[in-house]
Protein backbone atom coordinates (compact mmCIF):
# COMPACT_ATOMS: atom_id res chain seq x y z
CA UNK A 1 0.00 0.00 0.00
CA UNK A 2 1.04 3.52 -0.99
CA UNK A 3 0.83 6.22 1.69
CA UNK A 4 1.44 10.06 1.27
CA UNK A 5 2.55 12.38 3.93
CA UNK A 6 1.90 15.76 3.18
CA UNK A 7 3.71 18.65 5.86
CA UNK A 8 3.32 22.61 5.47
CA UNK A 9 7.27 21.84 6.14
CA UNK A 10 9.10 18.90 6.62
CA UNK A 11 11.07 17.64 8.43
CA UNK A 12 11.47 20.08 11.08
CA UNK A 13 13.63 19.71 14.18
CA UNK A 14 10.46 20.29 16.40
CA UNK A 15 8.46 17.48 14.75
CA UNK A 16 10.73 14.52 14.81
CA UNK A 17 7.41 12.59 16.09
CA UNK A 18 6.25 12.73 12.56
CA UNK A 19 9.73 11.11 10.95
CA UNK A 20 9.20 8.37 13.89
CA UNK A 21 5.11 7.78 12.87
CA UNK A 22 6.40 7.55 8.90
CA UNK A 23 9.42 5.07 10.24
CA UNK A 24 6.72 2.97 12.01
CA UNK A 25 4.69 2.82 9.52
CA UNK A 26 7.71 1.65 7.11
CA UNK A 27 8.51 -0.78 9.47
CA UNK A 28 5.05 -2.69 8.89
CA UNK A 29 5.83 -2.67 5.08
CA UNK A 30 3.96 0.40 4.05
CA UNK A 31 5.27 2.60 1.26
CA UNK A 32 5.16 6.12 2.21
CA UNK A 33 6.41 9.09 0.11
CA UNK A 34 7.01 12.07 1.69
CA UNK A 35 5.51 15.49 0.08
CA UNK A 36 5.76 19.36 1.47
CA UNK A 37 5.10 22.77 1.10
CA UNK A 38 8.40 23.99 1.83
CA UNK A 39 11.57 23.23 3.60
CA UNK A 40 12.90 24.04 6.74
CA UNK A 41 14.33 27.95 6.10
CA UNK A 42 17.09 27.18 8.76
CA UNK A 43 19.80 24.16 8.46
CA UNK A 44 18.48 21.09 9.77
CA UNK A 45 21.33 19.26 12.30
CA UNK A 46 19.99 15.58 12.89
CA UNK A 47 21.83 13.14 10.16
CA UNK A 48 17.87 11.57 9.62
CA UNK A 49 16.34 14.77 8.93
CA UNK A 50 18.75 15.24 6.51
CA UNK A 51 17.99 11.82 4.80
CA UNK A 52 14.09 12.62 5.43
CA UNK A 53 14.82 15.84 3.70
CA UNK A 54 16.29 14.06 0.25
CA UNK A 55 13.40 11.69 0.07
CA UNK A 56 10.92 15.04 0.37
CA UNK A 57 8.87 16.42 -2.56
CA UNK A 58 8.66 19.97 -2.19
CA UNK A 59 5.45 22.00 -3.94
CA UNK A 60 6.59 25.04 -3.44
CA UNK A 61 10.38 25.42 -4.03
CA UNK A 62 11.15 25.71 -7.83
CA UNK A 63 9.27 26.85 -10.46
CA UNK A 64 6.08 28.13 -9.36
CA UNK A 65 4.86 27.77 -13.05
CA UNK A 66 4.81 24.36 -12.28
CA UNK A 67 1.82 24.08 -10.31
CA UNK A 68 -0.18 26.46 -12.82
CA UNK A 69 0.75 24.08 -15.79
CA UNK A 70 -1.01 21.08 -12.95
CA UNK A 71 -3.97 23.94 -12.38
CA UNK A 72 -4.51 24.71 -15.94
CA UNK A 73 -4.00 20.84 -17.01
CA UNK A 74 -6.94 19.72 -14.19
CA UNK A 75 -8.67 22.46 -15.30
CA UNK A 76 -9.09 21.14 -18.77
CA UNK A 77 -9.13 17.18 -18.41
CA UNK A 78 -10.79 17.27 -14.95
CA UNK A 79 -13.42 20.32 -15.29
CA UNK A 80 -15.72 18.68 -12.27
CA UNK A 81 -13.20 17.87 -9.89
CA UNK A 82 -11.75 21.37 -10.01
CA UNK A 83 -15.82 22.34 -9.60
CA UNK A 84 -15.93 20.72 -6.25
CA UNK A 85 -12.59 22.22 -5.19
CA UNK A 86 -13.42 25.04 -5.97
CA UNK A 87 -16.76 25.33 -4.45
CA UNK A 88 -15.43 24.26 -0.99
CA UNK A 89 -12.15 26.30 -1.27
CA UNK A 90 -15.02 29.39 -2.04
CA UNK A 91 -16.42 27.95 1.64
CA UNK A 92 -12.50 27.91 3.33
CA UNK A 93 -12.06 31.66 1.29
CA UNK A 94 -15.83 33.00 3.00
CA UNK A 95 -15.47 31.31 6.75
CA UNK A 96 -11.62 31.69 6.96
CA UNK A 97 -11.24 34.15 5.30
CA UNK A 98 -7.25 33.58 4.79
CA UNK A 99 -6.93 35.46 1.22
CA UNK A 100 -7.80 35.39 -2.36
CA UNK A 101 -3.96 34.73 -2.81
CA UNK A 102 -3.99 31.75 -0.21
CA UNK A 103 -6.75 29.79 -1.38
CA UNK A 104 -5.61 30.35 -5.30
CA UNK A 105 -2.04 28.74 -4.08
CA UNK A 106 -3.53 26.05 -2.08
CA UNK A 107 -5.74 24.65 -5.25
CA UNK A 108 -2.55 24.82 -7.10
CA UNK A 109 -0.95 22.63 -4.71
CA UNK A 110 -4.06 20.50 -4.34
CA UNK A 111 -3.75 20.18 -8.71
CA UNK A 112 -0.36 19.32 -8.37
CA UNK A 113 -0.04 17.04 -5.28
CA UNK A 114 -3.38 14.76 -6.98
CA UNK A 115 -1.65 14.78 -10.50
CA UNK A 116 1.59 13.10 -8.30
CA UNK A 117 -0.40 10.76 -6.45
CA UNK A 118 -1.57 9.18 -9.52
CA UNK A 119 2.13 8.83 -11.05
CA UNK A 120 2.88 7.21 -7.64
CA UNK A 121 -0.23 5.42 -7.05
CA UNK A 122 -1.05 6.45 -3.59
CA UNK A 123 -3.91 4.97 -2.30
CA UNK A 124 -4.13 7.46 0.92
CA UNK A 125 -2.95 10.80 1.90
CA UNK A 126 -1.87 12.11 5.56
CA UNK A 127 -1.75 15.05 7.03
CA UNK A 128 -0.34 16.60 10.64
CA UNK A 129 -2.77 19.61 12.34
CA UNK A 130 -5.41 20.46 10.35
CA UNK A 131 -4.40 23.86 8.68
CA UNK A 132 -2.96 24.28 5.66
CA UNK A 133 -1.48 21.37 4.94
CA UNK A 134 -5.14 19.52 5.68
CA UNK A 135 -6.58 22.02 2.82
CA UNK A 136 -4.73 21.17 0.49
CA UNK A 137 -5.25 17.27 0.85
CA UNK A 138 -8.86 18.13 1.01
CA UNK A 139 -9.02 20.01 -2.02
CA UNK A 140 -6.85 17.47 -3.71
CA UNK A 141 -9.05 14.51 -2.55
CA UNK A 142 -12.43 16.76 -4.15
CA UNK A 143 -10.21 16.92 -7.50
CA UNK A 144 -10.67 13.37 -7.43
CA UNK A 145 -7.28 12.15 -5.77
CA UNK A 146 -6.92 9.92 -3.03
CA UNK A 147 -8.63 9.69 -0.19
CA UNK A 148 -7.21 11.28 3.08
CA UNK A 149 -7.04 12.08 6.82
CA UNK A 150 -5.17 13.97 9.34
CA UNK A 151 -4.11 14.32 12.59
CA UNK A 152 -5.03 17.40 14.94
CA UNK A 153 -2.88 18.22 17.93
CA UNK A 154 -3.96 21.72 19.03
CA UNK A 155 -4.78 24.02 21.06
CA UNK A 156 -3.14 26.82 18.21
CA UNK A 157 -4.58 25.11 15.12
CA UNK A 158 -8.30 25.43 16.47
CA UNK A 159 -7.98 28.93 17.25
CA UNK A 160 -6.24 30.18 14.24
CA UNK A 161 -7.85 32.04 11.20
CA UNK A 162 -8.44 28.63 9.73
CA UNK A 163 -10.46 27.13 12.57
CA UNK A 164 -13.94 27.73 11.31
CA UNK A 165 -13.09 25.17 8.62
CA UNK A 166 -12.84 21.86 10.78
CA UNK A 167 -15.80 20.90 10.15
CA UNK A 168 -15.06 20.98 6.32
CA UNK A 169 -12.70 19.13 6.90
CA UNK A 170 -13.50 16.46 8.88
CA UNK A 171 -16.77 16.19 6.79
CA UNK A 172 -14.59 15.45 3.88
CA UNK A 173 -11.81 13.48 5.82
CA UNK A 174 -11.85 9.55 5.77
CA UNK A 175 -10.75 9.31 9.61
CA UNK A 176 -9.63 11.90 12.21
CA UNK A 177 -6.61 11.40 14.96
CA UNK A 178 -6.92 13.46 18.11
CA UNK A 179 -3.67 12.66 20.15
CA UNK A 180 -5.44 13.26 23.26
CA UNK A 181 -8.93 13.10 24.68
CA UNK A 182 -8.63 17.28 25.19
CA UNK A 183 -8.39 16.99 21.60
CA UNK A 184 -10.77 14.84 20.79
CA UNK A 185 -13.47 17.08 22.55
CA UNK A 186 -12.35 20.17 20.68
CA UNK A 187 -12.80 18.07 17.27
CA UNK A 188 -16.02 16.82 18.50
CA UNK A 189 -17.52 20.60 19.08
CA UNK A 190 -16.61 21.49 15.03
CA UNK A 191 -18.38 18.59 13.23
CA UNK A 192 -21.17 19.41 11.13
CA UNK A 193 -22.67 16.17 11.92
CA UNK A 194 -22.97 13.47 14.56
CA UNK A 195 -22.00 11.18 11.98
CA UNK A 196 -18.48 13.14 11.86
CA UNK A 197 -17.85 12.10 15.37
CA UNK A 198 -17.00 8.71 14.41
CA UNK A 199 -14.80 9.55 12.05
CA UNK A 200 -12.01 10.72 15.09
CA UNK A 201 -10.16 8.36 16.33
CA UNK A 202 -7.50 8.90 19.65
CA UNK A 203 -4.17 7.69 18.64
CA UNK A 204 -1.60 9.26 20.87
CA UNK A 205 2.16 10.46 19.56
CA UNK A 206 4.72 7.91 20.26
CA UNK A 207 8.45 7.10 20.81
CA UNK A 208 10.57 4.36 19.49
CA UNK A 209 10.88 3.20 22.90
CA UNK A 210 14.51 1.37 22.35
CA UNK A 211 16.16 4.58 21.67
CA UNK A 212 15.40 5.68 24.98
CA UNK A 213 16.98 3.89 28.18
CA UNK A 214 16.83 5.01 31.43
CA UNK A 215 19.47 7.42 32.24
CA UNK A 216 21.79 6.85 35.46
CA UNK A 217 20.91 7.81 38.74
CA UNK A 218 20.80 11.75 39.33
CA UNK A 219 24.07 12.92 41.70
CA UNK A 220 22.90 15.45 44.28
CA UNK A 221 25.50 18.16 43.12
CA UNK A 222 23.81 18.38 39.82
CA UNK A 223 21.53 21.42 39.91
CA UNK A 224 20.87 21.72 35.79
CA UNK A 225 17.64 21.65 34.34
CA UNK A 226 17.16 21.18 30.46
CA UNK A 227 14.63 22.93 28.17
CA UNK A 228 14.41 21.48 24.74
CA UNK A 229 11.92 23.39 22.40
CA UNK A 230 11.52 26.05 19.68
CA UNK A 231 12.05 29.43 21.40
CA UNK A 232 8.79 31.15 21.23
CA UNK A 233 6.10 32.99 23.03
CA UNK A 234 3.77 29.94 23.40
CA UNK A 235 6.52 27.92 25.10
CA UNK A 236 7.20 30.60 28.21
CA UNK A 237 11.14 30.40 27.73
CA UNK A 238 10.44 34.32 28.46
CA UNK A 239 9.84 33.32 32.19
CA UNK A 240 13.09 31.33 33.27
CA UNK A 241 15.60 33.75 33.78
CA UNK A 242 13.87 35.79 36.51
CA UNK A 243 13.13 32.43 37.92
CA UNK A 244 16.62 31.25 38.08
CA UNK A 245 17.53 34.73 39.15
CA UNK A 246 15.25 33.79 42.53
CA UNK A 247 16.70 30.98 42.99
CA UNK A 248 20.50 31.86 42.69
CA UNK A 249 21.64 32.68 46.08
CA UNK A 250 19.91 29.27 47.54
CA UNK A 251 21.46 26.95 44.42
CA UNK A 252 24.64 28.74 43.38
CA UNK A 253 25.36 25.73 40.64
CA UNK A 254 21.55 26.25 38.98
CA UNK A 255 21.79 26.51 35.73
CA UNK A 256 19.06 25.95 33.00
CA UNK A 257 20.46 24.77 28.93
CA UNK A 258 17.49 25.57 26.19
CA UNK A 259 17.89 23.66 22.95
CA UNK A 260 16.32 24.77 20.18
CA UNK A 261 16.14 28.50 18.68
CA UNK A 262 13.62 30.69 17.28
CA UNK A 263 11.57 34.31 17.08
CA UNK A 264 12.09 34.89 21.06
CA UNK A 265 15.61 34.14 21.56
CA UNK A 266 16.46 37.75 21.66
CA UNK A 267 13.66 38.19 23.90
CA UNK A 268 14.71 35.92 26.15
CA UNK A 269 18.81 37.18 26.18
CA UNK A 270 17.65 40.88 26.82
CA UNK A 271 15.52 38.99 30.18
CA UNK A 272 18.52 37.18 31.14
CA UNK A 273 20.61 40.20 30.73
CA UNK A 274 18.08 42.13 32.99
CA UNK A 275 18.53 39.72 35.65
CA UNK A 276 22.09 40.07 35.70
CA UNK A 277 22.71 36.28 34.22
CA UNK A 278 24.09 37.52 30.85
CA UNK A 279 27.85 36.80 31.14
CA UNK A 280 27.03 33.96 34.27
CA UNK A 281 26.21 30.84 32.08
CA UNK A 282 22.69 30.70 34.81
CA UNK A 283 21.31 30.18 30.89
CA UNK A 284 22.74 28.59 28.32
CA UNK A 285 21.84 29.25 24.70
CA UNK A 286 22.88 25.22 22.52
CA UNK A 287 20.61 26.34 19.89
CA UNK A 288 19.35 22.72 18.01
CA UNK A 289 20.82 19.62 18.22
CA UNK A 290 20.78 16.14 16.99
CA UNK A 291 18.19 13.78 18.69
CA UNK A 292 20.98 11.81 20.15
CA UNK A 293 22.19 15.08 22.03
CA UNK A 294 18.96 16.16 23.19
CA UNK A 295 18.94 12.49 25.07
CA UNK A 296 22.46 13.46 26.17
CA UNK A 297 21.52 16.37 27.69
CA UNK A 298 18.16 15.33 28.94
CA UNK A 299 19.96 12.58 31.06
CA UNK A 300 22.62 14.83 32.38
CA UNK A 301 20.18 16.94 33.96
CA UNK A 302 17.97 17.30 36.77
CA UNK A 303 14.55 17.38 35.41
CA UNK A 304 12.84 18.67 32.53
CA UNK A 305 11.61 21.75 32.26
CA UNK A 306 8.98 23.52 29.98
CA UNK A 307 6.49 26.53 31.14
CA UNK A 308 4.45 26.77 28.35
CA UNK A 309 1.27 28.72 27.44
CA UNK A 310 0.35 26.95 24.74
CA UNK A 311 0.85 23.08 23.66
CA UNK A 312 -0.56 20.12 22.66
CA UNK A 313 0.83 17.13 24.18
CA UNK A 314 4.67 17.87 24.04
CA UNK A 315 6.84 15.21 22.62
CA UNK A 316 9.89 16.18 24.69
CA UNK A 317 8.03 15.59 27.70
CA UNK A 318 7.81 11.60 26.96
CA UNK A 319 11.03 12.09 25.93
CA UNK A 320 12.35 13.41 28.91
CA UNK A 321 10.03 10.92 30.64
CA UNK A 322 11.09 7.74 28.80
CA UNK A 323 14.42 8.69 29.95
CA UNK A 324 13.50 8.38 33.82
CA UNK A 325 13.63 12.48 34.11
CA UNK A 326 10.64 14.07 36.23
CA UNK A 327 9.51 17.08 34.34
CA UNK A 328 8.51 20.70 35.39
CA UNK A 329 5.49 22.41 32.96
CA UNK A 330 2.42 23.90 32.65
CA UNK A 331 -1.26 22.11 33.36
CA UNK A 332 -3.03 23.10 30.63
CA UNK A 333 -4.67 21.51 27.36
CA UNK A 334 -3.36 17.78 27.71
CA UNK A 335 -0.55 17.72 29.23
CA UNK A 336 -2.29 16.39 32.79
CA UNK A 337 -3.35 13.51 30.57
CA UNK A 338 0.56 12.53 30.91
CA UNK A 339 1.79 14.67 33.96
CA UNK A 340 1.08 14.65 37.62
CA UNK A 341 2.63 14.69 40.48
CA UNK A 342 3.82 10.63 40.47
CA UNK A 343 6.37 12.17 37.57
CA UNK A 344 6.74 15.75 37.84
CA UNK A 345 5.23 19.39 38.89
CA UNK A 346 2.78 21.37 37.33
CA UNK A 347 2.21 24.88 37.44
CA UNK A 348 0.02 27.33 36.05
CA UNK A 349 1.30 29.14 32.93
CA UNK A 350 3.13 32.51 33.67
CA UNK A 351 3.03 32.30 37.84
CA UNK A 352 6.33 33.02 38.75
CA UNK A 353 5.95 31.97 42.09
CA UNK A 354 4.52 28.65 41.24
CA UNK A 355 7.36 28.31 38.58
CA UNK A 356 9.81 29.09 41.28
CA UNK A 357 8.13 26.88 43.85
CA UNK A 358 8.08 23.82 41.42
CA UNK A 359 11.54 24.65 40.47
CA UNK A 360 13.34 24.81 44.23
CA UNK A 361 11.21 21.34 44.79
CA UNK A 362 12.99 19.70 41.84
CA UNK A 363 16.23 20.90 43.07
CA UNK A 364 15.68 19.91 46.64
CA UNK A 365 14.40 16.08 45.26
CA UNK A 366 16.83 13.45 46.88
CA UNK A 367 18.05 11.49 44.05
CA UNK A 368 15.50 8.94 45.41
CA UNK A 369 12.61 10.93 45.13
CA UNK A 370 13.91 11.65 41.45
CA UNK A 371 14.24 7.96 40.81
CA UNK A 372 10.94 7.14 41.84
CA UNK A 373 9.19 10.10 40.26
CA UNK A 374 10.97 9.41 36.54
CA UNK A 375 10.79 5.43 36.72
CA UNK A 376 6.32 6.35 37.30
CA UNK A 377 6.89 8.34 34.44
CA UNK A 378 9.01 6.00 32.20
CA UNK A 379 6.04 3.20 32.96
CA UNK A 380 3.27 5.69 31.71
CA UNK A 381 5.00 6.12 28.54
CA UNK A 382 5.82 2.75 27.85
CA UNK A 383 1.79 2.29 28.21
CA UNK A 384 0.69 4.38 26.28
CA UNK A 385 2.95 5.99 23.94
CA UNK A 386 4.85 3.62 21.82
CA UNK A 387 5.46 4.71 18.55
CA UNK A 388 4.25 0.90 17.36
CA UNK A 389 0.46 1.17 18.64
CA UNK A 390 0.29 4.55 16.68
CA UNK A 391 1.32 2.94 13.42
CA UNK A 392 -1.26 0.07 14.10
CA UNK A 393 -4.26 2.36 14.69
CA UNK A 394 -3.20 4.55 11.40
CA UNK A 395 -2.70 1.15 9.37
CA UNK A 396 -6.01 -0.75 10.89
CA UNK A 397 -8.09 2.84 9.42
CA UNK A 398 -5.98 2.58 5.95
CA UNK A 399 -6.06 -0.36 4.70
CA UNK A 400 -9.50 -1.02 3.99
CA UNK A 401 -9.51 2.39 2.79
CA UNK A 402 -7.33 1.63 0.11
CA UNK A 403 -8.88 -2.45 -0.55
Amino acid sequence: MNIGYFLNSYPVPSATFIRREIEALEARGQVVFRFAARSFKDALVDERDLVEAAKTTYLLEGSRLNLLKSFACELIGNPRGVGRALVTSMKLFKHGKPGVVRNAAYLMQAAELRRRARRANIDHFHAHYGTNATTVVMLSHLMGGPRYSFTAHGPDEFVLETAANFGLKLQNAAFVVAISDYCRNLLAERCLSARDQDKITIARCGLKLDEFQPCAPVEPSNHTLVCVGRLCPQKGQIHIPAAVAALEAEFPSLRVVLVGDGESRVEIEAEAERHGLGASQKIVFMGWAANAQVRRLICESRALLLPSYHEGLPIVLMEALALSRPVITTKITAIPELVDANCGWLVSPGNHEELVAAMRSALLATPEELRRMGHAGQQRVAQSHDIRDLAEVLCRHIEPLAA
